[in-house]
């Protein structure tokens, strides 16, 4: 069976060039990006400085030129903020959407056919463009941002074949993985909440960033109650937002879901509850059976 790719027409690219682009960065977002470079992408995410979640990215380098993976209507929003820390900083930060597309590629052989290891962020040139393997999960598999209108041709000659978009999303909700702000309330979710931290969005060595001092509270502290899980859905599939009950008592929140896989912020407590008494977790007349993914650590 041959890999597959999805070109995700809901990323876009800002790209971040000139001499201080890594170390302007290094100061604002949560995972440490000095490693970047032809042969290696990280997974990162920007805070307000209270720790709360504003955007998350994928950063690769091509050429001289950091490349910001994120999300395509949210990108203008990213570009904003970044400049209001630029100041004196050499840094020049353009929209390259409409010269670069992200593509998803998954399925087995996907990462032999790119000469990739299995190792997260791990990253190699493709074509004019560059591919790694996903830094969140290598289950993924690997993402590419290439020259809008190559992507056929860059990765039909090693044997992926296109796929449907929902191939790509319904194993993103059986690992239980955020998409952006579909998954994550802007200005209120917590990132550790959100499997962030196992997703290797965070650098707990790293010096000083906007939002540190929360993030590493929650951490050392031990404050996290609820968690982003994968859940599978036994009726309609529940609206994001919808809430999750057990009994009368609110258990937590539906985020996205097709077919019947989804995604639900729950309340630890309450889904202990609920195995341990045999209860039923309702979002209207849907049950809801959450999972725990491989890689979680709750």
């Amino acid at each position: 069976m041959n890999p597959s790719y999805v070109t995700l027409a809901p990323r876009g690219i800002l790209a971040i060039g000139d001499a201080d682009r890594t170390a302007f960065l290094q100061g604002l977002v949560t995972n440490d990006v000095t490693p970047v470079g032809p042969a290696r992408a990280v997974y990162s995410a920007l805070l307000t400085p209270q720790g709360k979640f504003l955007h998350d990215f994928f950063i690769a380098a091509l050429g001289d030129r950091l490349l910001l993976d994120c999300e395509a209507e949210r990108l203008a929003d990213l570009q904003r903020r970044l400049k209001m820390y630029k100041l004196r900083s050499k840094v020049a930060l353009e929209d390259e959407s409409a010269r670069f597309s992200v593509t998803a590629l998954f399925g087995g052989g996907a990462l032999e056919a790119l000469g990739l290891p299995a190792e997260p962020g791990a990253a190699a040139a493709l074509g004019d463009g560059v591919a790694f393997t996903d830094p969140r999960l290598p289950g993924l598999g690997a993402r590419a941002i290439l020259p809008r209108g190559t992507e056929a041709e860059a990765l039909e000659g090693r044997g992926f074949r296109p796929a449907a978009p929902d191939a790509y999303e319904r194993l993103r909700l059986e690992q239980g993985i955020p998409d952006g702000s579909r998954d994550m309330l802007v200005d209120k979710a917590i990132l550790l909440e959100n499997g962030l931290d196992e997703l290797n969005a965070i650098s707990w060595q790293k010096g000083c960033y906007m939002g540190q001092e929360l993030t590493a509270r929650t951490r050392y502290r031990g404050l996290v109650r609820k968690r982003l899980m994968p859940v599978a859905v036994e009726g309609p599939l529940p609206e994001p937002g919808a809430l999750v009950m057990l009994g009368d008592k609110e258990a937590g929140e539906m985020r996205t879901g097709t077919g019947d896989r989804a995604l639900a912020l729950l309340r630890l407590e309450e889904v202990e509850r609920a195995r341990a008494e045999g209860l039923p977790l309702l979002a209207g007349e849907t049950r809801i059976v959450p999972h725990r993914p491989d890689w979680a650590a709750y």
